[in-house]
This record gives C-alpha cells, sequence and structure tokens, in this order.
C-alpha cells in the first residue's frame, strides 16, 4: 500500500496519474484540510504536522510514503527520511532542472507557495542547476483556497492567477514550473493566460517514475491482481473532499473523517 499525503486537494493531482501508473496499488489519502494551507506555516509545525500524519499512514499499512506536497517536502522529507530509515519515501520538488536546460530566453519561472520557496532545498536546487539562468520565484497567493474551493475557473481565479503570472510576464520568461500538486488542477486557466511561447512544467509524471521504481526496488509493486482499492480521509471537510473527487476527477469515493493530534 501507498500512503499519501498533502495539506489538502492538491495531492489528488498526483493521485490522478499514480492510478493509471499502477492500477494494481492499494492507496490511502489523507487531506489535511484542518490545518491547510501550509504555505504560511514554520517548518516546526510542519515537521511536527508530517510525523503524526505519516504515523497514521504507518498504522493504516502504508509501505511507501508519497509526499504529494512540494510544501510539507521541503520542509519535513529529510526529517521523516531519518526517522524511518527503511521506509521508502518519495517527495515533491521544483522542476528547475528540466525547465533551465529547456529554456531558450535564459529565463525561468516557478510558481509555488511562500514556504516552498523560502525553504532550503528550493535555494539549494537553484544553485545546482540554474548557472546562468535567473531563475524568477513567485508565490501563487491564494491558489490553493481556490482549489480547495473547487474554484478552477471563474472571474475571481483568473484575477488571482493573473496577479501571480504578471511579474513572471514581465521578466520574460519561456518556462513556468507548478511548484505545488495544487497547482496542476489551475494549470488549464494558466495556459490560458499565458502566451503561447510560454512553456508550463509539472513534475508528476517525475514523481510518479521515482514511486514506480522505488516500488520495483523493494518489491512492493502490485504487477497483477484485483483493481486497486482506494481510500480517502480528511481532517477537516470530507464531504469538500468528495465532492472535489465526483466533480473534479469523476470518482464516486467515501471520504474519512480523521482527527489527528494537534
Amino acid at each position: 500500500m501507498i500512503g499519501m499525503f498533502d495539506s489538502g486537494l492538491g495531492g489528488l493531482s498526483v493521485w490522478r496519474q499514480l492510478r493509471h501508473a499502477l492500477p494494481q496499488q492499494d492507496v490511502v489519502y489523507l487531506a489535511d484540510q484542518g490545518y491547510c494551507p501550509y504555505g504560511e506555516r514554520s517548518q516546526p509545525e510542519l515537521i511536527a504536522r508530517a510525523e503524526a500524519i505519516t504515523a497514521w499512514l504507518l498504522q493504516q499499512g502504508a509501505q511507501l510514503l508519497l509526499i504529494a506536497c512540494n510544501t510539507a517536502t521541503s520542509a519535513a522529507a529529510r526529517h521523516l527520511r531519518e526517522r524511518y530509515p527503511q521506509l521508502p519515501i518519495v517527495g515533491m520538488e521544483p522542476a528547475i532542472k528540466p525547465a533551465v536546460l529547456a529554456s531558450q530566453s535564459g529565463r525561468v519561472g516557478v510558481l509555488a507557495t511562500h514556504a516552498t520557496l523560502q525553504g532550503d532545498k528550493f535555494r539549494q536546487l537553484v544553485a545546482q542547476f540554474a548557472g546562468d539562468t535567473l531563475v524568477v520565484p513567485q508565490a501563487g497567493k491564494g491558489f490553493v483556497e481556490l482549489v480547495e474551493a473547487g474554484e478552477l475557473d471563474s472571474e475571481r481565479s483568473r484575477a488571482v492567477v493573473g496577479r501571480a503570472l504578471a511579474p513572471l510576464l514581465e521578466q520574460g520568461v519561456d518556462h513556468v514550473v507548478l511548484g505545488c500538486t495544487h497547482y496542476p488542477f489551475l494549470a488549464p486557466l494558466v495556459r490560458q493566460l499565458l502566451p503561447a511561447h510560454i512553456d508550463i512544467i509539472d513534475p508528476t509524471d517525475a514523481v510518479i517514475r521515482q514511486t514506480l521504481r522505488l516500488m520495483q526496488q523493494h518489491g512492493l509493486a502490485a504487477a497483477s491482481g484485483p483493481a486497486a482499492n482506494y481510500r480517502f480521509a480528511s481532517t477537516g471537510q470530507p464531504g469538500n473532499m468528495a465532492h472535489f473527487l465526483q466533480h473534479t476527477l469523476g470518482t464516486m469515493a467515501q471520504v474519512e473523517y480523521i482527527d489527528l493530534p494537534g
């Protein structure tokens, strides 16, 4: 079983691709909606939250942890790997390397939460891969809240997304990296608001490949058998998550309410 978590519904953008790549693999997904958004939380808060969630997922039988959240990965992945050295862990990080390699203008934009952009991991990625390319960070202020509300294409969402894209357009970027798992749900709107020559990069495919590699490496991949069992839980609004699953992802599912410490 794969255990996944995110601050809310954003990690479902990873799950929707995971179910196609690993159709026999059971998954338990916890949306920490009672603590969402993560973007303005401190690192100690996020580490404590990630520990509590990981402990719960392991109790449910998870054998691999997929941190389907850039902010939580940046804040807590290293800590969790030290805390659980035998547990395969996959995290999310902004796809700066492929954006830099593909850029013709030498300018790429990164849309992410404030916490991700202020984290050590983001600075390390820029230092390691940017070279002479200018990496323009931009917080997607309000993006997470739009996705959590299911407001993916409205006048308000167009205004919020447009404000975030404006500084990137002013800098002349030719690639925009989606550095938060909530943001792919707004990708169609981002695409509408960007000139055609600007490419959007979503790291989800690379994360799915890494998940599959680790599952095979640790002998956890279910190569055949019955269709996967998916279990969904929320620390906040089960009805909201069930509605999103049905109307955005076309999946009918019950969502449990989970009361975690803190």
